[in-house]
C-alpha cells in the first residue's frame, strides 16, 4: 500500500512541477502504470493483453480523423467562412460549440480541438472574444467526448475498467452531458461579443505533417496503455480508501482535475465495485472542473498551445465558468 501511495503522489504532482515529465507525459504514465501493476501484484498475461487491446480503437480514431483533417483543411476553412457569412456571428459560434462538443465523441477530443483552432484562426474576432469562445468550446468538447470510448482517454479507460459496452457512458451521463454541451453553446451567444477588426489570437496556421499525426497517435496508444496498467494497479488503494466515500465528497474532491489530467484521475479512482451514482459523480466532477485550467484536459492543452493563450488568461474566464457549472450540477445531482 505504501508503494502505491508513493506512485500515486508521483503521478499527481511530477507532471505539474517537473517540465521534462510534463513534456513526456505518455511515457511517464506508462512507466508509472507498469510500476503500480507490479507493486500491487496484478501484472499477468490477461492484464498485458488488455493493455495492448484497450488503446486500439481510440488510436485508430485519432489517426484516421487526423488524416482526414489534414486532407480537408483547405475546404474546411472555406466552408467555415461561407457558413459564418450566412449565419449571424453569435449563432455561428453557438452552433460550432454544440457541434464540436457532440462530434468529439466520434472524431475524438483531439481532432475536435484541432478543428476548433482552425475555426478560431479563420474568424476575424478580437482576442477576448476568441479566448472566451475557445474556453467554452473546450468545456463542451471535454464533456461531449466522454459519451463514447472513442472520444478521449478518460472514456476509453472508464469503459475498459468497468468492462462495459460502447453505449454505457451515454446511458450513464448523457442526460447531464448533452444539455451541458448545448448550454455552453448558448452561453457563447451572451458571453462572447464579436468585434471584428481587433487583434486576435496569433497562431501559425500550418497543415500538420504525416509524421506529427503518426507520433500523436502513437502517444495516445502509449497513454491509454499506461492508464490501463495504472487503473488496475491502483485497485487495492481504491478498495481501501475510495470505495467508502460519499459521491458528494468525490464530486468536489475531483476539482483537482483542473490542474491534473482527468483521464489519469479516472484511472486511479474508478472501480467496478462502485455503483452508477458514484461513477456518475466522479465523472462529472472530473469533466466539468477539467475545463477550468489549461492542464485539466487534452483539448485545453492543444487549443491553448496552438493559440498562445496564457494560463492567466484561461483562468480568468475558465475558473468562474467552471465553478458556476460545478454548483449547478451539484444541485442537479444531489439536491433534486
Amino acid at each position: 500500500m505504501i508503494g502505491l501511495i508513493v506512485i500515486l503522489a508521483l503521478v499527481l504532482f511530477l507532471p505539474f512541477i517537473v517540465k521534462p515529465v510534463e513534456h513526456n507525459l505518455e511515457l511517464f504514465l506508462f512507466i508509472m502504470g507498469v510500476a503500480a501493476a507490479l507493486v500491487s501484484g496484478v501484472m499477468d498475461q490477461h492484464l498485458m493483453t488488455k493493455a495492448l487491446q484497450d488503446p486500439i480503437k481510440i488510436t485508430l480514431a485519432v489517426l484516421l480523423a487526423g488524416l482526414f483533417t489534414k486532407w480537408a483543411q483547405v475546404p474546411l476553412e472555406k466552408s467555415i467562412l461561407t457558413i459564418s457569412r450566412v449565419l449571424t456571428p453569435r449563432v455561428f459560434l453557438a452552433l460550432t460549440i454544440i457541434i464540436l462538443g457532440l462530434a468529439s465523441s466520434i472524431i475524438t477530443a483531439i481532432i475536435a480541438a484541432i478543428i476548433l483552432v482552425i475555426v478560431v484562426n479563420v474568424l476575424p474576432l478580437d482576442r477576448q472574444s476568441e479566448i472566451r469562445f475557445t474556453i467554452l468550446a473546450c468545456f463542451s468538447i471535454g464533456l461531449g467526448a466522454t459519451l463514447t470510448p472513442l472520444g478521449e482517454p478518460l472514456s476509453t479507460i472508464t469503459v475498459s475498467k468497468l468492462n462495459e459496452n460502447f453505449f454505457y457512458l451515454i446511458k450513464l451521463v448523457g442526460a447531464e452531458v448533452i444539455p451541458a454541451v448545448v448550454i455552453f453553446g448558448i452561453l457563447a451567444m451572451f458571453l462572447v461579443k464579436p468585434r471584428e477588426g481587433s487583434q486576435g489570437l496569433e497562431s501559425a496556421q500550418k497543415t500538420e505533417s504525416y509524421k506529427e499525426i503518426v507520433i500523436r497517435s502513437a502517444k495516445i496508444y502509449l497513454f491509454v496503455m499506461g492508464l490501463t496498467f495504472l487503473g488496475h494497479g491502483f485497485e487495492p488503494l481504491i478498495n481501501e480508501y475510495v470505495l467508502g466515500l460519499h459521491p458528494m465528497l468525490l464530486y468536489w474532491i475531483n476539482m483537482i482535475s483542473a490542474i491534473l489530467d482527468n483521464a489519469t484521475l479516472a484511472a486511479a479512482e474508478i472501480s467496478p465495485a462502485m455503483d452508477g451514482e458514484t461513477i456518475r459523480a466522479i465523472l462529472l466532477g472530473l469533466l466539468i472542473s477539467g475545463g477550468m485550467l489549461i492542464p485539466g484536459n487534452i483539448p485545453n492543452i492543444i487549443a491553448a498551445g496552438k493559440l498562445n493563450i496564457t494560463s492567466k488568461e484561461w483562468a480568468r474566464f475558465g475558473v468562474p465558468v467552471g465553478l458556476i457549472t460545478m454548483l449547478v450540477y451539484f444541485v442537479v445531482l444531489f439536491v433534486f
